[in-house]
């Protein structure tokens, strides 16, 4: 949609500017450079920049809010923020970034790209190296993606349970438990570390106190992995949230933020 808007664009101005001078070159009149032909040349030096600088990377997606064409359908992957710069440009005050993304993709393959949107002023400071954001590629183009906003939770979550499968930091079963399990409230009695590091990510060995719905508590233990910013999350007497299996309470999954400031 992009290219061919610029492309109607261009054509008119070509066409535009083709006019005026066919009919300054080929009139009889002393005028003929003169007149109202000047308008479709004005109009179209004036018409161009403006349809290449509000169908730039980002922009329309602003105006829209969603997707370009181009990327609409395109795989979900996971963008890691390596890092974020303003471009220069404005939008309605609002700067249009920057960022640069370490992607995982749908098949495990991790590869450098980089993304251009408006960003909210009030925003700005949640896009931190570190946050994981789903995006949207194209296999074979991938030096450029786009942030996902399709608003579909549902494809961003099954990319990151594919890919904490592949890395070792869940199983299918745990997700199921996960899916299907009672939600509820624990209390970390005790934490230990034995050192297993996968992907940068620490091992924690947790005692945890389930509070169930009818209010008696239970005892379990369970592992996660966590990256170094979220161990302060599972520190001794915080409260997280978990879910079980009525009939197997003894297997436990933890549900923790992707992201997270503390």
């Amino acid at each position: 949609m992009k290219n061919q808007i610029r492309l109607a664009a261009l054509v008119f101005g070509v066409l535009a500017v083709g006019y005026y001078l066919w009919h300054g070159l080929t009139s009889n009149d002393v005028f003929g450079w003169v007149g109202p032909q000047m308008a479709l040349p004005i109009i179209a030096l004036t018409i161009v920049p403006i349809v290449f600088a509000f169908t730039g990377d980002g922009i329309m997606s602003a105006f829209t809010g969603h997707n370009s064409s181009q990327y609409r359908n395109g795989l979900v992957g996971l963008g890691t923020v390596e890092g974020v710069r303003q471009t220069g440009v404005y939008l309605n005050e609002q700067p249009q970034v920057r960022i640069d993304f370490r992607v995982e993709g749908s098949d495990g393959k991790v590869f450098p790209s980089h993304a251009k949107m408006i960003v909210p002023l009030t925003q700005l400071a949640l896009l931190r190296p570190g946050v994981v954001l789903p995006v949207r590629y194209l296999p074979g183009k991938t030096e450029k993606v786009e942030v996902d906003q399709s608003g579909d939770t549902t494809a961003a979550q099954d990319a990151m349970n594919a890919a904490n499968i592949r890395k070792g930091f869940t199983t299918p079963a745990k997700l199921d438990i996960a899916r299907r399990g009672i939600a509820a409230q624990a209390v970390v009695r005790s934490l230990s570390v034995p050192g297993e590091i996968r992907d940068g990510h620490t091992r924690l060995d947790l005692v945890l106190v389930v509070t169930r719905p009818d209010g008696s508590t239970f005892e379990t233990r369970t592992e996660k992995f966590l990256a170094p910013a979220m161990v302060s999350l599972v520190q001794v007497g915080r409260i997280v949230g978990v879910h079980y299996l009525p009939d197997n309470e003894q297997e436990v999954v933890l549900s923790l933020p992707v992201n997270s400031s503390n």
